[in-house]
């Protein structure tokens, strides 16, 4: 078995990798690779529904875990269902929306996943006439409709977490491109929805290098890339951040689009990866990586190149 340097062990450095045929085949690819940390799908993130966890799958996902250093179960992501959408204004999507993730929390806390990913959601409405290629307003306040979408995320994450007292996972809410009507493009969105909420300390927060990137915040030089990360801590909070998705982009910059690339073929540029990978608030944070699957021209998993590649962009002069 190929494996990526032990760094990435140290680095919090892994990957998405696939549960199909058995959940813990996720943990044991992981544990061959030497991967420091490891997102998941707990289900299928294109159906509403999913048949609940057998305890044969809870104790084999425990036993997998065991003994090696996804014990520790911050090392361990999930990401929720794509079809969730807390921010809709469709009282019967809202309702699918909740429940949906409400189901993927309860799966996560059988597991011991400690954080479950979650796009903040779309708020669907005319966007006050903003348009595909109109940028990304990232220091102006939040429109009316993206307020209200806002609201709806804080007021379904009170509801779940009411539903669900004494869980230990934690939501992640994750930047976004802003393409669409999606919300999470403005740093900002995210800190006013852990303010809104009644257990903010229940909310954390998923950085996703791409779509920062694609969303307009410049990180061209070390010196703007520092900015970013000092922004994202005044109007979110980098102590908040519990996991980190690192992508490279195809797509250019501020173009709002979502298109991961593998690390170093991308647009972001290493003063980025450099900055985020050596932050001192990211130390014990899981680095997934959610580029293309397949092989590298070396015949190696492009999962182990590039996690080889940001181990050595962490720790490099």
């Amino acid at each position: 078995m190929t494996r990526a340097s032990p760094s990435c062990e140290t680095l919090w450095i892994g990957s998405h990798l696939s549960t199909a045929g058995a959940l813990r085949a996720a943990i044991d690819e992981a544990v061959s690779f030497r991967f420091g940390a490891v997102q998941i799908f707990t289900r299928n993130q294109r159906q509403w529904t999913a048949k609940p966890l057998t305890k044969v799958e809870i104790a084999d996902f425990h036993a997998a875990r065991r003994g090696t250093i996804f014990e520790d179960s911050a090392r361990i992501v999930s990401h929720n269902s794509y079809l969730v959408n807390l921010a809709s204004p469709d009282a019967d999507n809202l309702a699918k929306s909740i429940a949906c993730e409400r189901a993927e929390l309860e799966r996560c806390e059988a597991l011991g996943v400690a954080v479950s990913v979650a796009h903040p959601g779309a708020h669907l409405g005319v966007a006050g006439g903003r348009k595909p290629k109109d940028p990304n307003d990232l220091d102006g306040d939040p429109t009316t409709e993206e307020l209200e979408g806002l609201k709806r995320i804080a007021r379904a994450i009170d509801g779940l977490h009411r539903e669900l007292r004494g869980y230990k996972v934690r939501i992640a809410l994750e930047t976004t491109t802003g393409s669409g009507t999606n919300l999470g493009y403005a740093f900002h969105h995210l800190g006013r929805i852990r303010e809104m909420v009644a257990e903010p300390e229940r909310v954390a927060f998923c950085m996703d290098t791409c779509h920062v990137f694609a969303a307009g915040y410049d990180v061209s030089t070390p010196s703007k890339a520092k900015a970013v990360l000092e922004r994202f801590d005044r109007e979110a909070g980098l102590a908040h951040i519990a996991a980190l998705h690192v992508n490279d982009s195809e797509a250019p910059f501020a173009s709002r689009k979502d298109r991961h690339a593998h690390i170093g073929e991308g647009l972001c540029g290493e003063a980025w990866f450099r900055a985020a990978l050596r932050h001192a608030a990211f130390a014990t944070v899981p680095k997934v990586l959610e580029t293309e699957k397949g092989d590298a021209a070396d015949g190696r998993p492009w999962d182990v190149v590039n996690a080889e590649r940001l181990a050595a962009l962490a720790v490099s002069k």
